[in-house]
């Protein structure tokens, strides 16, 4: 099972993500150390990335779910995976790959855009990111989840709603 936690930047892909991995007992992968360092650069710079920028970060991505699936590697892997396209990268003919997908206001994300310190993705990025954001439709294997409540919480949802889906065995959860 490949659990990737999607969401713009901000709404807790990588809190979530590492808290969801130790709880199932699972490898966990942030996508951010899969960019170029190009795409750091630009990110850094306060440049949106394109799409030219994002298909190689992509497939990095995708060779990876496919190697952690040939192991029979159970992950995490947190990444934006903003448009239905990155998603089908991503996911496509992998019935064992499922998407959480962290929603959250504009204002709640901002605001704890404002407390935290990333490497290279600034608040001003926000905008452009909900502007890319394509929302899951019902068609992908995609589960939503609000990000109100704290991570902890969040976590125990997820778990819930994978379980209750069917994408993880009552057996799977907590470790």
């Amino acid at each position: 099972m490949i659990i990737i936690v999607m969401g713009v930047s901000g709404a807790g892909k990588t809190v979530v993500g590492s808290n969801l991995a130790k709880t199932l007992g699972y490898r966990f992968a942030e996508g951010d150390s899969f960019h170029s360092a190009a795409n750091v650069e630009k990110m850094r710079s306060g440049t949106p990335l394109t799409d030219e920028d994002r298909w190689p970060w992509l497939h990095a991505m995708a060779e990876s779910i496919d190697r952690w699936r040939a192991d029979g590697e159970n992950a995490v892997l947190a990444c934006s995976a903003l448009k239905k396209a990155y998603r089908e990268i991503l996911m496509a003919g992998r019935e064992d790959v499922v998407a959480v997908h962290l929603e959250g206001s504009h204002d709640l994300i901002a605001g704890r855009l404002s407390d935290r310190e990333h490497e290279y993705m600034p608040p001003t990025l926000l905008q452009s990111q909900f502007d890319t954001l394509e929302e899951p439709d019902a068609e992908e294997n995609v589960v939503d989840m609000d990000i109100a409540p704290e991570p902890e919480k969040i976590v125990a949802n997820v778990v819930s709603e994978l379980t209750a889906r069917g994408f993880l065995k009552p057996s799977d959860s907590p470790r």
